[in-house]
């Protein structure tokens, strides 16, 4: 593989806000819909036995990490994961009657939130639950969100129990400055130990979690954690700019002195010209794995999808998803569920679908969704393909869309002719802005918000 060079002066030029695109439209544009209406949709749905996703979103956390933007609990008390999974029970039996008996679940995740706050004997409890209600295909992929501070073997023993087979674990930095700043002490030892101990129970695949641009970073520190990371062997990356988004995290506000905007950058150039160079494929956005990794395969045979969970081998299956504030998406609706936990109880407790809002699709988004997937994941366009899949003249239907790339194709971000376009080395850094083109929403909510006063969405660097 030929190691990837970064051009730092067009990055610069195009670190400007925009989605993230795990979902098009973005979870910024769901709204108040009326159950009634989303439980039809979902009847629809499961006419069909489509495969499914399962996930699990498990909120709690002993300790804040002052960067996070997850929908998090904080709490030393242990017995509320107990509660939580007695919920979550309820919340399955609502659903299950809901959902066509033949589906088979060929993805389970359990993000948060730290999921290994659970005790090993939970871990066992859910996870056969779980199997009591879907049924699992032979092949299924089964991901555990692992926080090694407090992971144990007897935790590991129990994952394989469950049925996981990867694991992703949270690093973010090694450096003790780096991690005293943010409020998340963890040794390279306890992340070395949990590694083996999930090697020792069979996991086949194991990821770590980075992020650039925490406070005191530089680029020979965050050298020294990745090649701290590249010796424990994971088999894939997941390297996240970190966004500052204070409006929505009051804990960011603690940071007063983040690295600059040009050091962020160099970090950016570090990590993908290191990995690459290791023999791992940029995959896009923060994303990087091994050459026969199946998300390498994936993205080389064109069958890469993207998700509420990132890239994914599984993303024809249709999520459901359990647990308080967590996104479900099925055919063209998604739902999200209520995001406060006293609320998320209460709803179940009343037998009431714990519903906080979702999203129907036109027509024209589910055009514009297609299109933005395989723009993040294939990095190219194939406007024959593309018309074929889409039952519309490609070419002619986004004519006004692929005009505006004009600017973005001068500055080498990509390639097009008449039959199609390729995203360049450069281009895949900012993927997201060339995928914004794309998007009816984006120009209108980025002026909405420059009128308020708010940035709405983090900036791709």
């Amino acid at each position: 593989m030929i190691p990837l060079r970064v051009d730092l002066d067009l990055v610069r030029k195009y670190n400007v806000a925009a989605p993230r695109y795990t979902s098009y439209p973005p979870a910024t544009q769901f709204t108040d819909v009326p159950a009634d209406t989303l439980l039809e949709e979902i009847r629809a749905n499961n006419e069909s036995a489509r495969d499914l996703s399962l996930y699990f979103h498990l909120p709690f956390c002993r300790s804040l990490c002052w960067f996070c933007g997850c929908t998090t609990v904080i709490t030393t008390a242990q017995g509320k994961s107990a509660t939580y999974l007695d919920y979550l029970k309820k919340e399955i039996a609502q659903m299950k009657q809901r959902l066509n008996p033949k589906r088979r679940a060929v993805q389970l995740h359990f993000g948060g939130g730290t999921p290994t706050f659970l005790l090993p004997d939970e871990i066992r409890a859910l996870g056969e639950i779980i199997r009591e209600n879907f049924q699992f295909a032979d092949d299924i992929e089964a991901g555990c969100e692992i926080d090694p501070r407090g992971f144990t073997r007897e935790h590991a023993a129990a994952l394989a129990e469950a049925g996981f087979n990867r694991a992703s674990l949270g690093v973010q930095d090694f450096d003790p400055q780096v991690q005293e700043a943010v409020h998340r002490i963890q040794p390279r030892d306890i992340t070395a130990q949990s590694i083996a101990w999930l090697r020792e129970f069979g996991f086949k695949s194991v990821n770590v979690d980075l992020i650039f641009g925490l406070p005191h970073q530089t680029a020979a520190s965050f050298e020294s954690t990745l090649e701290q990371v590249l010796d424990l062997q994971p088999d894939r990356f997941a390297v996240f700019s970190y966004a500052h988004v204070p409006w929505l995290k009051p804990a960011q506000k603690i940071f007063k002195a983040l690295p600059t905007p040009e050091t962020k950058l160099d970090l950016l150039k570090l990590t993908i010209e290191k990995l690459t160079s290791c023999g791992f494929t940029y995959i896009g956005m923060d994303h990087f794995a091994r050459e026969n990794d199946e998300l390498t395969i994936a993205q080389r045979e064109k069958t890469l999808q993207r998700n509420f969970q990132g890239y994914s081998t599984r993303g024809h299956a249709d999520i459901y998803a359990f647990g308080m504030s967590s996104i479900s998406q099925a055919g063209g609706i998604y739902w999200q569920n209520i995001k406060a936990l006293p609320d998320y109880y209460a709803a179940l407790d009343e037998g009431r679908w714990p519903l906080a809002r979702g999203l129907v699709l036109t027509d024209e988004d589910m055009l514009r969704r297609e299109t933005i997937m395989r723009l993040m994941c294939d990095m190219s366009l194939d406007y024959t393909a593309m018309s074929q899949k889409l039952g519309v003249d490609f070419a002619s239907h986004f004519s006004g869309e692929l005009a505006s790339l004009d600017d973005l194709e001068a500055d080498g971000l990509l390639k097009r002719s008449a039959s199609g376009l390729v995203v360049t080395g450069t281009g895949r850094l900012v993927i997201r802005v060339i995928a914004s083109r794309f998007d009816a929403y984006y120009t209108a909510a980025q002026k909405h918000a420059a009128e308020a006063g708010a940035q709405k969405f983090s900036k791709t660097i």
